[in-house]
Order: C-alpha cells, then sequence, then structure tokens
C-alpha cells in the first residue's frame, strides 16, 4: 500500500516532487484549522508541518498511523515532542537548511544599522538629499559581542572577522577550541562582554532561560552607542524596555528579524527610525527554502523506510556538534553502502570507514551507521543509529573498523569505504552538500552519481567509449554524463555512465557480449 504524506508547510516544488518520485502519496493542506487537522491526520504516515501548525497530544491522538513529523526549518517549538516520544513519533527538521541565510541576513542588518541605509533610503523616496543626517559608523576595528556561537553564531563571526571586526562572546556551551577557531574570545562574564561591545547579535535558541535575557539592566550595561542586532528568535530581548533605551539614545540602533508574538504589525519600536524590523526574514531565501524542503524530504522519507533519519530531534538523535562535523556526510554514505550493495550483491564480511581531512577527528559512529543503513537497506532489517550500528553489523557476520587520516587528496574532506574488495569514496560539494563519487575500485574519478548508472571496467584500448555510446543510444538509452577513470600503474580503465531512466537486461548482455569487459555494474539510487 502507497504510504501518505500530508504537508501543511508551503513547500518549494521540488520537495514535493522528490517525495512523489520515491512512490509516497502526497497531499497539501495549507494552513489548515487544528478541527481539519484533525479531521484528516488519520490515514498518513508522514507530516510535514508549518510553524504555524501545531501538533498537540490531541491530534496525535487522532494520527493513528503517524510515524514521523518533519519541519522543514529549524525550530520545532510549535511540536509537543514529549507527546510524539511517547507515541514513537520521530519528529526531525533541517536545522542546517537556512544557517548560511540566517548569517547573511545578520550581517544586512549590522550593515543596515551602521549605516542608517533604511532611513536613508525612505528620506531619498521622499525626493530629500540630506547626506549629512546620515552619518555612519564603520564595522572595520570595532567590536563585535556574539551571544550563541552554534551553527548560525560561528558563521556570523567568520563573516564579521573578514570585515576585521574584533570578536568577543558569551556561550557557556561552546568549548575553548571552537572559539580559538572562530576567533571568538569568550567571556563567562556577561556584563563584561556586555560593556565591551560596539555591536551585539543574539544566535540563541527560545528557552526559559533565554526569554527576556536582555531586559533593562542588561541595556543599562551596554556601551553608549551600542547596536544592537537579533535575527534569531523572538522575545530575547524585552522589547518595551528595548524601546527605552532607544529612546534615550543609550542604544544608537536596534535591528530585530524575529519578535515574541508574529505576525507583528505593531510594537513600541515602530515609531523609530533607527529602529530596522524586518518580517522574520532570516530563511527567506530561494536557496535556504530549497534546502529545507528537499532535507526533509530525504529525512521523512529515510523515516519511513525504517531507516536513520540524522536530525531526529528525540528518539535518540545525533547531538548538534556531531550533526555539524559529520551530518552533511550521512547521505553520502548511505548512498555509497547502496552502491556497495549492488556491487557485491549481497553483505560484506568486512567493512573499513576512513575520514580524511577536515573530519577525521570526528564521530565515525553515524557514518558507520549511514553506510550499514544503505548497505543493508534490501534487508529491511529495522532503523540503524550511532548507538546500535555496530551490533547489528556484528550480528550479520560484518567486522567493521574505522581510521582517520590528514589526507583528503586534493579536498577539504572525504570518506571512503571498503567493504571486501570494494573500494568507493565520496566528498561534498556547494551549500547543499551534493555527494561526488571521487574514488572507485581504486580508480581516481569525479562525478555526481545518478539514480541509474552503469560503471564498466575494461582493458583500455580505442574505440570502446564510442561503442558503448552506440549500444546505448540504439536501445534509446540517454547518457547525462561520464567520467573515465585511471588508476597508476595498469592499463585498464573504468567509465562510469549517469543514464536516464532504466537499463534492460538484453542491453546489459548485448554490452558484455560486444566489449571485453572486466565487469560490468548497473547501479540505482
Amino acid at each position: 500500500m502507497t504510504k501518505k504524506i500530508l504537508v501543511t508547510e508551503d513547500l518549494v516544488q521540488e520537495g514535493i516532487d522528490a517525495l512523489r518520485e520515491r512512490g509516497y502519496e502526497v497531499d497539501v493542506l495549507i494552513d489548515p484549522s487544528a478541527e481539519q487537522l484533525v479531521a484528516a491526520i488519520e490515514p498518513y504516515e508522514a507530516l510535514i508541518v508549518h510553524p504555524n501548525t501545531r501538533v498537540t497530544p490531541e491530534l496525535l491522538d487522532a494520527a493513528k498511523n503517524l510515524k514521523i513529523i518533519g519541519r522543514a526549518g529549524v525550530t520545532v517549538d510549535n511540536i509537543d515532542i514529549d507527546a510524539a516520544s511517547e507515541r514513537g513519533i520521530i519528529v526531525c527538521n533541517a536545522p542546517t537548511s537556512n544557517i548560511i541565510s540566517a548569517a547573511e541576513h545578520t550581517m544586512a542588518l549590522l550593515l543596515s544599522a551602521a549605516r542608517h541605509i533604511p532611513a536613508a533610503s525612505a528620506s531619498m523616496h521622499r525626493g530629500e538629499w540630506n547626506r549629512g543626517q546620515f552619518m555612519g559608523t564603520e564595522l572595520y576595528g570595532k567590536t563585535l559581542a556574539i551571544f550563541g556561537l552554534g551553527r548560525v553564531g560561528g558563521l556570523v563571526a567568520e563573516r564579521a572577522a573578514a570585515f576585521g571586526m574584533n570578536l568577543i562572546g558569551h556561550d557557556p556551551y561552546c568549548s575553548p577550541e571552537r572559539a580559538l577557531h572562530l576567533g571568538v574570545t569568550l567571556y563567562e562574564d556577561v556584563e563584561k562582554v556586555l560593556a565591551m561591545a560596539d555591536f551585539i547579535t543574539v544566535h540563541l535558541p527560545r528557552t526559559v532561560d533565554t526569554l527576556g535575557m536582555f531586559g533593562a539592566d542588561e541595556f543599562a550595561a551596554m556601551k553608549d552607542g551600542v547596536v544592537v542586532v537579533n535575527a534569531a528568535r523572538g522575545g530575547i530581548f524585552d522589547v518595551d524596555s528595548l524601546a527605552d533605551f532607544v529612546a534615550a539614545g543609550k542604544i544608537n540602533a536596534v535591528a530585530l528579524d524575529s519578535f515574541e508574538v508574529e505576525p507583528c504589525t505593531d510594537s513600541p519600536l515602530h515609531e523609530f527610525e533607527n529602529a530596522i524590523l524586518t518580517p522574520h526574514l532570516s530563511p527567506m531565501t530561494f536557496e535556504a527554502q530549497r534546502r529545507a524542503s528537499t532535507q526533509i524530504a530525504d529525512y521523512v522519507s529515510a523515516g519511513l523506510e525504517g531507516a536513520m533519519v540524522a536530525t531526529a530531534v528525540n528518539l535518540s538523535p545525533l547531538p548538534p556538534e556531531v550533526l555539524d562535523s559529520v551530518g552533511p556526510y550521512v547521505p553520502a554514505c548511505k548512498m555509497m553502502g547502496h552502491m556497495i550493495s549492488q556491487i557485491l550483491s549481497g553483505t560484506p564480511k568486512t567493512l573499513k570507514v576512513e575520514l580524511a581531512g577536515s573530519i577525521r577527528d570526528a564521530d565515525p559512529a553515524p557514518l558507520v551507521a549511514a553506510v550499514l543503513d544503505g548497505g543493508l537497506s534490501y534487508r529491511r532489517i529495522g532503523s540503524f543509529t550511532a548507538a546500535n550500528a555496530e551490533s547489528i553489523a556484528s550480528r550479520h557476520g560484518i567486522a567493521v573498523t574505522t581510521s582517520a587520516v590528514h589526507d583528503a587528496q586534493e579536498y577539504a574532506s572525504a570518506v571512503r569505504i571498503v567493504a571486501d574488495d570494494v573500494e568507493v569514496a565520496a566528498t561534498l560539494y556547494g551549500t547543499d552538500h551534493a555527494p561526488r563519487i571521487v574514488s572507485l575500485m581504486g580508480y581516481k574519478i569525479d562525478i555526481a552519481p545518478a539514480k541509474c548508472s552503469l560503471v564498466f571496467e575494461y582493458v583500455d584500448a580505442p574505440g570502446r567509449i564510442g561503442v558503448i555510446g552506440t549500444i546505448l543510444g540504439d536501445a534509446g538509452v540517454n547518457i547525462t554524463t561520464m567520467q573515465i577513470g585511471t588508476k597508476a600503474g595498469e592499463g585498464c580503465a573504468l567509465v562510469y555512465i549517469n543514464v536516464e531512466g532504466d537499463v534492460d537486461d538484453a542491453v546489459l548482455a548485448r554490452l558484455r557480449e560486444t566489449i571485453d569487459l572486466r565487469n560490468l555494474w548497473k547501479i540505482v539510487l
């Protein structure tokens, strides 16, 4: 029976298409009332929700078949996590989908506040030319205090460093090593940080501890003329107190993108020209929305198939520091595991997972789980996690080892898998962390794998590629991309060909009969 997914989020079409291509039935119900959602939810096994969709115990009681809830973004505070966990329902998000957009929006707010850009633009639109009224200040050489050095805070630190800013911060959960890497001087004393900063930005979750964290006492402790920015979560600044200090001139400018209650169309700050207010735009870029949509499609699909969901926020999730370092490699490792199982046509006896380059010091356990998840998916033996992967491998007679090396060749990082005598390595590229195969069976290549591929190994000789192209062309099979791999000291070649659609057994037989092949594998991902 086809598995059904209900979407209340206005997902980019690519995410919905990805789910439908995998055979799921996807229904979209935008902005339903609580009553409508309760009435509709029973037949669905997955739910992808908008941040305004409240997932309550009452809704979950009606969701008799629900296995996973996805949020195509970072926050999940609209979902009752405890109630979902009690019912064995996975809750996952896409925590890295909009971090670049959020960091860039923070920099946009810092620059806009420092140079009075919104007010100057509004003045120009009124037909005025008042240069002297909008004298600004440079970021260069100024001290930026960052509260929260997680994913977004770290990216802001990197970008602010490029502007020549002096970076200080407060984050009780940030390790000294991470702070050193980011070039941030950490302080435990909040008041000391406030007194030193020319600019302050917060990148904190909204919790009991952070709600109202900045009030009258904190604003009073700040340097005169400070600029404060919040592109994280609403409620961290006490807006009433903040407005008082803006009115008094203590705070030179404020820039807010998030509000305690949204939509926010009125607040004590709305009257001030030096208060820059944006309607929660930090995740609103085409790239972030596309990334969130496709990522949550991958995670929900994994949950429905009983596979590891790397971003699960309940039911043994990956810790944030582990997710940051190796999380992007989880889909690539699952893909490599699936590829290996097809080349071997079975289960390996040995499995080695090697982390190279910048990820060499990361915990390999999630990647081992992902490789096994892909390699044993045909057995449908249940969900893999970093905690249970090696024990499941042992039960299936697979001896697992891991290693780490400094050299990732010309890449910043890579993961190499060796299963029995089959070797494959991958790296990631682009902001979407798309996997590329960089080595296969010892042959050096560089190609993004498609859903269906053919891999040829043969003694190199002229005309082989032409014969392959002719046979595939006669069969109506379109070649989309191709890479020829080499191996030092050998006269053989490995050809990796991505094709559209499927290649049937008759075409494979003709290829084997016509060309003197060492190996021919069809790989379907």
